[in-house]
């Protein structure tokens, strides 16, 4: 018998990111026999760690919204935990913007505090404030209109979306940007409130307003979490509810196409040529890359393709992974992170890298926030210095392989790697001090891992057009094939569970119970 004929699984899952996992583990928990695949030989998609010389960083995660006991998304994420995952709060502070010569501005949790915070910065302009406190909110609730779409039957989705027409027009088919001119006129203030974006990866003058009120206004009502033993600990305690439930997690699988039956998706191909055979198949690689790298050419659907096609995908960027040892937090460090921009131009990405200082820069301590790090006698710390860039900086190296780009891509890595650091030494010259062990990702790195086109570390760009997208609802348009995570709802953790179970919810509906309350 072959591994075609013996391995019939209810649903496949490719990528193990945070949608994939929730999708294979929702199914497993209402009865469904999920196979889910990893092209690397670590599970968990963004969600992963990695060490070197004694110290150990958590790839995408810099803090998490939503995860209070009370909160819905988290539990959503107990129902999925075989084990439930604990969490610790980050604090009433989360954020400290510096922008320009300014003072730098903590940002405060909840609704209340925040407008606080702000309307000491800026005691003239209490009324653009308020209206800014109601915006996140009317935006946070057209985006959560939005979603159900999504794993809706075309006609009852458009039949929604109508209903809700106008809140949509008002807040997803308008800008970041556009949505503060109408606030306010004082350009320091506009600067602060856009200044969270790179939390979804969705430039101001580009971004749907929706999104980013979805998102920055996700941590005011009950702060900012972060996993106990860091963002590993998701695919720690949630692939144990898919095997324990008839289904497997196999890492080190590389999907390269799906199997049909006439029009009808019934499995995928590996790279070395099995085939496993199935009901549905769910790609978590990112709406655009399914097509590009999973559909065969003339598979029709012409239509949906150019849709998905024609939308961008979001901002690279690069990161300074950075070791330090000795007393961190007398140098500085904090568990909020620090957004920077030096110049004040918070609508900017780093275009030339690595001969120019980066126009907006984040510095976080992931081990600051996760209480099971131990730090030893040699006091060991980590953090992380990430820069939004323009593909274009890397773009000339992205055919090549990984060891084979030459030393022309060598020299550019150490001379980004030297600016970043000579930054970072501006910004917190106390912590420069105390950094032994540095190692930096470029947007190819991304690629690597993730296989998102030119590097997007959000997937598809936040803009008005992919939040009303029809193209991007669960079900697609090929019978058999469903789409989860970040493109499905929205970018970040929680958008790419709410992905993972808008799909599996599309394919079972009874996942839906579990969305009630």
């Amino acid at each position: 018998m072959t591994d075609s004929e013996k391995d019939r699984w209810d649903v496949i899952v490719i990528g193990s990111g945070m949608g994939g996992m929730a999708a294979a583990s929702a199914l497993s928990r209402v009865g469904h026999k999920v196979l889910l695949l990893e092209q690397h030989q670590t599970l968990g998609g963004l969600t992963h760690s990695f060490s070197r010389e004694g110290f150990s960083w958590d790839v995408g995660i810099h803090y998490l919204s939503e995860m209070a006991p009370e909160d819905r998304v988290r539990r959503l994420i107990d129902w999925l935990s075989d084990t439930p995952i604990e969490f610790v709060p980050l604090g009433s502070v989360y954020d400290y913007l510096h922008i320009g010569s300014a003072e730098p501005l903590s940002l405060s949790r909840p609704f209340e505090a925040q407008e606080r915070d702000l309307k000491d910065r800026f005691p003239d302009d209490a009324e653009a404030i308020e209206a800014w406190t109601q915006a996140l909110r009317d935006g946070q609730d057209a985006m959560l209109k939005v979603f159900p779409t999504r794993a809706m039957p075309e006609i009852a989705g458009d039949m929604l979306d109508w209903w809700n027409r106008h809140a949509i027009e008002k807040w997803c088919a308008r800008t970041t940007r556009e949505v503060i001119d109408d606030i306010t006129d004082n350009p320091a203030l506009a600067a602060v409130l856009a200044a969270q974006w790179g939390d979804h990866g969705g430039r101001p003058s580009k971004a749907s307003f929706a999104i980013h009120a979805l998102i920055a206004g996700a941590y005011l009502p009950s702060g900012s979490w972060y996993p106990v033993g860091g963002s590993a600990a998701f695919a720690d305690h949630i692939i144990p509810t898919i095997t324990k439930n008839g289904g497997e997690a196999r890492a080190g699988v590389r999907v390269t196409g799906l199997v049909f039956e006439g029009d009808t998706v019934v499995g995928v191909r590996t790279d070395d040529g099995t085939e496993f055979h199935t009901k549905a198949v769910v790609s978590d690689i990112g709406a655009r890359e399914t097509i590009d790298t999973l559909l065969p050419e003339n598979c029709g659907h012409d239509d949906w393709i150019e849709e998905i096609r024609a939308l961008p995908p979001s901002i690279a960027h690069f990161t300074l992974f950075l070791g330090f040892e000795g007393d961190v937090e007398a140098a500085g460090a904090t568990k909020a992170n620090h957004w920077i921009y030096p110049e004040g131009k918070v609508d900017a990405v780093w275009t030339d890298a690595p001969d120019g200082p980066p126009p907006c820069m984040v510095a976080s301590f992931g081990s600051l926030k996760n209480p099971a790090h131990d730090p030893g006698e040699r006091q060991k710390h980590m953090g992380q210095f990430l820069v939004w860039a323009d593909w274009k900086t890397v773009e000339k190296w992205a055919d090549l392989p990984a060891g084979a780009r030459g030393d022309d891509y060598a020299e550019f890595k150490r001379r980004t790697e030297k600016t970043l650091m000579a930054e970072y030494e501006k910004h917190f010259p106390d912590l420069a001090k105390l950094v032994v062990y540095r190692e930096l990702s470029t947007p190819l790195s991304t690629v690597s891992f993730t296989g998102h086109r030119k590097g997007a570390f959000y997937g598809l760009d936040v803009t008005p057009e992919r939040v009303v997208s029809d193209a991007l609802r669960a079900r697609t348009p090929v019978p058999g094939l469903f789409l989860a995570g970040q493109d499905v709802a929205s970018p970040g953790i929680p958008g790419a569970l709410w992905g993972g179970l808008l799909c599996a919810g599309t394919i079972d509906p009874k996942v839906m119970r579990q969305f009630r309350g």
